[in-house]
């Protein structure tokens, strides 16, 4: 148990571990939201907005403890693995304020469902099409990430310019 604990103290390690919840969480609060939204349940769409809520800020502590591993993983990459190390990076450094927004609109979505109904719903609707957002730019971020540390997900050369962050060498 020690040697785990110990394991917890790596922000790389932490970023590895939760990296996927923000994806996983907002697809299934986005699921959760077409079922609420088709059946028209208040409660239902409560419920998928809590969910997208949870995945869409998940991503401070994935961010945060990404930027804390980033020299350690740079250091112990290849130049190709370095390359897109940085590109994983700068793509995320230039999405994150999506996963806000939608953070927020899934806020604003649980509190208006309940006080005013009508608006609720049309939150849910943004809130829907923010998850989509969101989804698809965790799997644009998750594309660079993956190919950082597993070189059997390289298929083809590295890019040569970051979006968004110089390279630290």
């Amino acid at each position: 148990m020690n040697d785990f604990l110990q394991t917890l103290k790596q922000p790389e390690y932490v970023h590895a571990l939760l990296n996927p919840l923000p994806v996983y969480a907002t697809a299934m609060g986005f699921l959760a939201l077409i079922a609420g939204l088709l059946l028209r349940s208040r409660a239902a769409q409560g419920t998928a907005l809590l969910i997208v809520l949870v995945g869409t800020l998940s991503v401070c502590p994935v961010a945060e403890y990404g930027e804390q591993g980033y020299d350690r993983v740079y250091s112990m990459s290849n130049k190709d693995g370095q390359k897109w190390l940085t590109n994983h990076a700068g793509r995320a450094n230039s999405v994150l304020w999506i996963f806000y927004v939608t953070a927020t609109i899934a806020a604003a979505g649980i509190f208006t469902l309940w006080k005013f109904p009508k608006v609720g719903a049309w939150l849910s609707v943004l809130g829907l099409v923010g998850s989509l957002a969101c989804l698809l730019a965790g799997g644009w971020i998750s594309y660079a990430g993956g190919k950082v540390r597993h070189t059997e997900f390289r298929n083809g050369p590295p890019p040569e310019s970051p979006h968004g962050r110089e390279s630290r060498d």
